[in-house]
């Protein structure tokens, strides 16, 4: 068709999201970090705003927040769950003099407390961005899809996320029509006809080669969902069996010095983006050079709190203000997840992790 940037093939696949995220309306974009700017500008944050988000998460939440000129405000963790809790940010907006809106993350495939968050936000007066980057298909405590409760919610098509393009994309979804609009015209420059623009927005339009891609990837989702999920139980049966424990907590006590992510209750599902668990801090670093040398690779997220980055020194958020997200930063490390991984290679893995801390 030589459609190769929006048309049918985008607008077909906005469709088939909204549908499956059980928002109304979705809007494609270029990436998951263009996905939370385009939230953050088409609820008109900017210079001398203040925007909430996670200290432990992806650059982008923050970075997004900084690119408009506004400051993001950093709310420290459940150590257990690794998300922001309402306790968190209502502490983190105790700070803020100009809050805007809240931005809390579905880290690692988890969703955040939405109920209580959205309370939150209503009580503060601000709205609720979702960061769902890592998260599509998760439901939260009540059920609920991620990306369907806050004002809008941001998606990532990177190549590595459980819906992934061959090449890079996001998505914004919304129950709000206006809103959809107007993220429509700031993605392309801010024209609502060409070379007609009301506003100043961004190019940041999908192309249709990444749309038809994802629209038969997303017929496979849940299917590959729950294989991950799959996975996941296995790996903790096995590495409970060995002796590690769940959720936060000291390690001494433990036969196998490893914590294990908490357990969701339904109707709550956690799509297993990674597969995170803890380990003692000074062992981090020495486990995951023994995986490698035997084959196993694994990944830190994140081994630097956002407000310890040096391009948010000047915010002035001191060292131990925020003493989870540091704590996770030294303590948790990614094992491999992904749905053809299978019993064999997990077995493996956690063999390996045994050998490590026998010797």
């Amino acid at each position: 068709s030589q459609r190769f940037v929006l048309g049918p093939e985008v607008e077909a696949l906005e469709r088939e999201i909204a549908s499956y995220c059980d928002a109304d309306f979705a809007v494609a974009c270029g990436s998951g970090s263009d996905a939370i700017l385009l939230a953050l500008m088409v609820h008109g944050v900017g210079r001398g705003d203040q925007v909430i988000c996670p200290a432990h998460t992806f650059f982008s939440t923050a970075g997004s927040i900084a690119r408009l000129g506004a400051e993001p405000v950093f709310a420290d963790i459940d150590p257990a769950a690794f998300n922001v809790t309402s306790r968190s940010v209502r502490a983190a907006a105790q700070r803020c003099a100009n809050l805007k809106a809240i931005v809390p993350v579905h880290l690692y495939g988890r969703a955040a407390p939405m109920e209580e968050l959205l309370a939150l936000g209503e009580e503060l007066g601000v709205p609720i961005l979702e960061d769902a980057a890592q998260a599509i298909g998760a439901r939260d405590a009540q059920g609920r899809r991620v990306g369907s409760r806050g004002s809008v919610g941001c998606f990532s098509f990177y190549p590595s996320k459980n819906l992934g393009g061959y090449g890079d994309g996001g998505m914004l979804t919304t129950r709000d029509a206006q809103l959809a609009e107007r993220m429509r015209v700031l993605r392309t420059h801010g024209a609502q006809s060409e070379c007609h623009h009301a506003m100043v927005g961004v190019n940041s339009r999908l192309d249709a080669i990444q749309a038809a891609v994802l629209r038969v990837k997303l017929r496979h989702l849940d299917t590959w969902t729950a294989a991950r999920r799959e996975a996941a139980t296995l790996y903790g049966e096995l590495l409970r069996k060995a002796g590690a424990g769940s959720g936060p907590g000291e390690f001494d006590e433990l036969a196998l010095p490893a914590r294990l992510p908490i357990s969701e209750r339904e109707p709550a599902v956690h799509v297993f983006h990674q597969y995170v668990i803890r380990v003692p801090a000074g062992a981090r670093d020495p486990l995951r050079e023994f995986l490698r040398q035997r084959g196993v690779e694994t990944k830190i997220y994140y081994p630097i709190p956002l407000h310890r980055q040096e391009c948010f020194q000047p915010l002035g958020t001191a060292a131990g203000a925020l003493p989870a997200s540091e704590l996770a930063a030294r303590e948790v490390l990614a094992l491999p997840i992904f749905p053809e991984l299978g019993e064999a290679r997990i077995r493996a893995v956690v063999e390996r992790i045994q050998l490590f801390f026998d010797a």
